[in-house]
């Protein structure tokens, strides 16, 4: 388990200073579906600053299982000293036939050597991608703030990576939740672009759009995040509750369960699909 200290952070201190082997904490299983898929093609970790954290676990199961698909892992950092993993992540690399690296620091310290602790100054992004040759037919497995996921996502469909190779995990602070309060222009709700789903139909009810379900999506908040539906999130895993919603008709199925159930006549849109047409009252 790895945890980055954050100053004035409860949880990351008490389990820095105060947890000692021996100790028994109580948990959660870990949650959510950013998780390294079977095959045989290549892939693509690719972090940056703390977000190297879900990735790594993957190159571990990378090495342990002495694969030989082609594994690049990308990493982009401030410096030497917003490092993590890094001799870590190289000894696992070297474990692998066809691993390959590039690591990019945004502002390398005097003392940060090119070629050993980093290859190039700058930022993580396509061109780089497109330099190093890094295989658009690759699962890619990206985490790391809000900003850096956008940036590469939207950019990564411009230089023609399917939809379906993309997995992305958010780390750090989520955006500010004040729908309904902040005043921000948006565009009106309206049907998801691509063709209809073949699945039972989804009917958002304040927003007077109504969409058949398909496979292109994993969760209901990602079918009303295509339509502009305004919604609330945060965890995406059925934690946090925050996108809690009215289900004015309809059943749905979870996955994953939520950590606690909604009130009764209330979904979480975050992890549920619909079983049958549903309305949502958003």
């Amino acid at each position: 388990m790895s945890v980055k200290q954050e100053i004035n952070g409860t949880g990351s201190t008490f389990l820095h200073h105060q947890v000692a082997v021996g100790d028994i904490l109580e948990v959660s299983a870990p949650r959510g579906t950013f998780t390294l898929q079977p095959g045989d093609g290549p892939v693509v970790l690719l972090s940056g600053g703390i977000g190297a954290t879900p990735v790594l676990a993957m190159l571990h199961a990378l090495a342990a299982s002495q694969s030989r698909r082609e594994v690049w892992w990308l990493y982009g950092a401030r410096n030497g000293a917003d490092h993590p993993f890094g001799s870590e992540s190289r000894r696992l690399l070297k474990a692998l036939t066809n691993g390959r690296s590039y690591i990019a620091y945004s502002r390398p310290r005097p003392e940060d050597q090119p070629g050993r602790d980093y290859d190039a100054a700058g930022h993580l992004g396509i061109p780089v991608l497109d330099q190093l040759g890094v295989p658009r037919d690759a699962d890619f497995y990206l985490c790391g703030p809000s900003a850096f996921l956008s940036s590469l996502t939207s950019g990564m469909h411009s230089w023609g990576v399917a939809t379906n190779r993309i997995h992305t995990e958010m780390f750090g602070p989520s955006e500010s939740l004040t729908p309904g309060i902040a005043s921000v222009a948006r565009p009106p709700a309206h049907l998801p672009a691509g063709d209809a789903g073949p699945g039972p139909q989804v009917a958002f009810a304040r927003s007077g759009v109504t969409v058949p379900w398909g496979p292109a999506f994993q969760s209901l908040l990602e079918l009303a995040e295509a339509c502009d539906v305004p919604v609330r999130w945060s965890c995406r895993t059925g934690v946090c509750h925050n996108c809690e919603s009215g289900l004015i008709s309809g059943a749905v199925s979870y996955q994953p369960d939520p950590l606690e159930p909604p009130a009764d006549g209330n979904v979480l849109i975050c992890c549920s699909r619909p079983r049958n047409d549903v309305v949502i009252d958003l």
